[in-house]
C-alpha cells in the first residue's frame, strides 16, 4: 500500500495528507513537473504545480524511478581492500528524473529525463525569452558635474587622443583613465587613514531581445547612475584576513546627487568617517 512521504518545499510549508502547499513572496514560477526524488535527501514521487507564487505537490506512488550511474573505484590500495571485504569495488550515483517544464524571470526551463547538474549529460533545455528580458545598450562616463564625459562605443575599434585602439580592454582602460575623478580621505572603522578615488556611470537597458526589440518602444528605459570607488587599502572588518577587505564598492545615486554627498552617504552606511576632500583629478 502506498504510504505519502512530507515532501518539504518552502519555510511555509502545510500539508494536507499526501498534498504540500506553499507560498511565497518572492520566487513565482509557473510549472508543472513529475519528479521522481532522488531516494535521498529529497525522497518520493512528486507532481508540482506552481503558478502566481502559490506551489501544490502531491506526493504519488513510484510511477518513475530515480537515476542510476555506477562509479566504479579503480584506483589502489582502496579498490583491493573493497573487494577483500566482499563488496563491490564502486558506488551508485543518485540524481532525480524530471519531467515538464519551469518559468521564472523571463527563463524557460523544460525537462526530460535525469537531472545530473551536469551539463553534458544533463536532460534539460533552457533559454532566456527574448521578449521578457532586457538588453544592455549603454555605458557611459560622467564628469565632476555629472555632465556627460563618455560613452563606450559598440565596437571596440575607435580612437582616443589620436590614438588608435582595437581592444576591448584597451578601450575601457583608456577612457577609465581620461575620465575625471575625485578623491576623498576617510577613516575606516578602526581609524585607518584611506583614500578613495570616486567616478560617477551611468547604464541603461531596453526592454526585448532579438525580434523583440520593438517591445522597448512601449516601455521606459532602466537607467541606472552610479557612484564607482576605488580604495588605496582594503577596508571593512575583513581587511587582513584570508577572505580580504574591499577594495572597491559601488552605490546607486539619487537625482542631482554628485561625488561628494554620494560617498559621504556610503561612509555614514558602512561605519566609516568622513574626513576631506583629497583632490580632484582631471
Amino acid at each position: 500500500m502506498f504510504k505519502a512521504n512530507r515532501i518539504r518545499w518552502g519555510d511555509h510549508d502545510r500539508y494536507f495528507g499526501p498534498f504540500t502547499y506553499s507560498r511565497s513572496l518572492h520566487y513565482s514560477p509557473i510549472a508543472i513537473c513529475l519528479d521522481s526524488g532522488d531516494g535521498d535527501d529529497y525522497p518520493g514521487c512528486r507532481i508540482r504545480t506552481s503558478a502566481f507564487g502559490h506551489t501544490l505537490i502531491l506526493a504519488v506512488p513510484a510511477i518513475i524511478k530515480p537515476f542510476k550511474i555506477w562509479k566504479e573505484i579503480t584506483h589502489e590500495p582502496s579498490r583491493s581492500q573493497i573487494i577483500n571485504q566482499g563488496r563491490e569495488p564502486g558506488y551508485w550515483d543518485i540524481y532525480r528524473r524530471e519531467f515538464g517544464f519551469s518559468c521564472s524571470e523571463g527563463f524557460l526551463q523544460i525537462f526530460f529525463g535525469a537531472q545530473t547538474h551536469d551539463s553534458s549529460t544533463t536532460q534539460s533545455w533552457s533559454k532566456f525569452l527574448p521578449w521578457r528580458n532586457w538588453r544592455h545598450v549603454r555605458r557611459s562616463l560622467y564628469d565632476l558635474k555629472g555632465n556627460h564625459f563618455w560613452t563606450y562605443p559598440k565596437s571596440s575599434r575607435f580612437k582616443l587622443g589620436g590614438k588608435a585602439y582595437h581592444n576591448r580592454w584597451a578601450v575601457e582602460k583608456a577612457v577609465k583613465d581620461a575620465c575625471p575623478t575625485v578623491s576623498f580621505e576617510f577613516d575606516d572603522y578602526d581609524g585607518e587613514r584611506i583614500i578613495a578615488t570616486t567616478k560617477i556611470e551611468e547604464r541603461e537597458w531596453r526592454f526585448g531581445e532579438g525580434w523583440f526589440k520593438w517591445l522597448s518602444l512601449f516601455r521606459k528605459p532602466k537607467i541606472r547612475r552610479s557612484l564607482d570607488m576605488e580604495f588605496s587599502k582594503e577596508t571593512g572588518t575583513r581587511k587582513g584576513s584570508w577572505k580580504g577587505g574591499t577594495i572597491g564598492a559601488g552605490i546607486d545615486m539619487s537625482n542631482g546627487e554628485l561625488h561628494e554627498s554620494a560617498f559621504k552617504r556610503y561612509c555614514a552606511e558602512n561605519n566609516m568617517t568622513f574626513v576631506a576632500k583629497a583632490k580632484l583629478n582631471v
